[in-house]
């Protein structure tokens, strides 16, 4: 496992969001893992933490989730773009071998049996809130994060640190297309 990765206190968990990355999502149940990527995520509260995302009927990822009740957010990094790109593109319902041809790394946090995807610079394990009408009307998952982890070169204190972290440690944003923008560069109000 990557020395660089640090837990980070749930009550800080929600910056690992705020910023608005596209997010990998992984989930899996009986045996069968997935990861697609999202661009909707949102934190949604502070104690307990809680965020959002938008999972697709079309996806093998949101069937995982509603059956085993668990998922993982994740923030790629630049390197990562093409990956995922390629797992926001492809599924597991039409792709049974996806993950090995996309070349994804998986893990494990100890305490946490759900599919980590290795080399990005936070992970969010979350236990969902079932909320069936949000699922059918508006695809919307509510997630409670019950464990958080970051990438101690770009993520420590509770804080983010792009400016001084590597360039390929920047986290993307998805527009359309196969086009991603990287997080810029950071800017301070006077008198905070």
């Amino acid at each position: 496992m990557n020395k660089h990765i640090a837990p980070v206190a749930l009550e800080k968990a929600y910056r690992l969001l705020n910023h608005g990355p596209t997010v990998l999502v992984s989930a899996t149940h009986d045996g069968v893992k997935d990861v697609m990527a999202a661009a909707w995520a949102c934190a949604l509260d502070f104690t307990p933490p809680k965020l959002t995302v938008v999972l697709d009927k079309i996806s093998k990822t949101r069937e995982l989730v509603e059956k085993s009740g668990t998922f993982v957010i994740q923030i790629p990094t630049v390197t990562q773009m093409q990956l995922t790109y390629e797992l926001g593109s492809h599924s597991l319902f039409t792709e049974p071998n996806k993950l090995q041809n996309s070349g994804v790394e998986l893990f494990s946090f100890e305490g946490h049996e759900m599919p980590f995807v290795a080399g990005c610079s936070g992970w969010l394990a979350c236990r969902l809130i079932n909320e069936p009408h949000n699922h059918a009307a508006h695809d919307l998952f509510i997630g409670e994060v019950v464990g958080a982890w970051a990438d101690s070169r770009v993520f420590r204190e509770g804080h983010w640190h792009f400016d001084t972290a590597p360039a390929e440690l920047r986290s993307l944003h998805y527009i359309a297309g196969g086009n991603f923008y990287t997080i810029g560069e950071s800017l301070q109000v006077e008198n905070p």
